[in-house]
């Protein structure tokens, strides 16, 4: 089977990771980059995706990866189910809605493309960006009408990406956002917890925020050593990926 073409919006720190994973594998990666900034235009370049209007994206493309803030997915699913009908998609496309977007959400963005030539894949990624030694896995699940779409995403594990389908008994789209937003809620909750209870120690006194080094010992002699470590490790880190943290934990709180 040769590398496939497919195509990613957006350019996202995880949009941009997953590109990179699969150019590095060999396929084309196309990516539409109308109104982006700088910064998403640099990482499409690192990860040598090509930028291309969704007309052509539409035609070209085997499968279509929505990564986005979730409060641009169903959105950008209009949006590219009127280029689709309106350029002529590729036979066979498949629509794999990769957001954070609650169960009844995901149930609404596949309705967009009913009865039209797009096939509708709902995703979750469980994990951070794809690195050298790392990769999230894509649980993926299908409608049964879709069930071939679901066994064609499953391919991409060739190219690079850890792909688990959501089969058997009673699974459709939903089940992959269920499992997602059930995964944010308690990883992401603990990490919001630890942080606002960090901070409200530091913010007491100067001898409170001094006390730091002798609370984290104390923390790692009761934590197991990876829960601590992690811990230690993602607090920080919350503070610039706080805007889609937010926006994970607003979806579980509306499912």
């Amino acid at each position: 089977m040769s590398a496939p073409t497919l195509a990613i919006i957006a350019a996202g720190s995880m949009g941009a990771a997953v590109g990179r994973r699969l150019t590095t594998a060999g396929c084309t990666v196309l990516t539409n980059l109308d109104g982006r900034s700088a910064a998403t235009r640099a990482r499409a370049v690192a990860a040598k995706m090509q930028d291309a209007p969704l007309e052509e994206i539409a035609r070209r493309a085997r499968w279509v990866l929505s990564i986005l803030p979730p409060s641009e997915a169903l959105a950008f699913a209009g949006r590219f189910r009127a280029v689709s009908d309106a350029a002529g998609a590729r036979t066979g496309v498949v629509f794999a809605d990769c957001n954070a977007v609650s169960p009844e959400t995901v149930r609404r963005i596949a309705g967009v493309f009913a009865g039209s030539a797009v096939r509708f894949v709902d995703a979750g990624i469980i994990g951070g960006p794809p690195r050298e030694g790392y990769d999230p896995a894509f649980y993926a699940a299908a409608d049964k009408a879709d069930a071939g779409a679901l066994e064609e995403f499953a391919e991409l594990a060739k190219w690079g990406l850890r792909v688990v389908p959501l089969t058997g008994e009673g699974a459709g789209v939903g089940d992959a956002s269920a499992l997602k937003m059930s995964y944010a809620g308690i990883t992401k909750g603990i990490t919001g917890l630890c942080t606002a209870m960090i901070l409200s120690a530091h913010a007491s006194s100067p001898a409170t925020a001094a006390g730091a080094p002798a609370r984290a010992a104390r923390l790692a002699a009761r934590d197991p050593a990876a829960h601590h470590a992690q811990r230690t490790r993602d607090a920080p880190k919350g503070v610039p990926l706080g805007w889609g943290d937010g926006g994970d934990l607003c979806v579980c709180g509306s499912g």
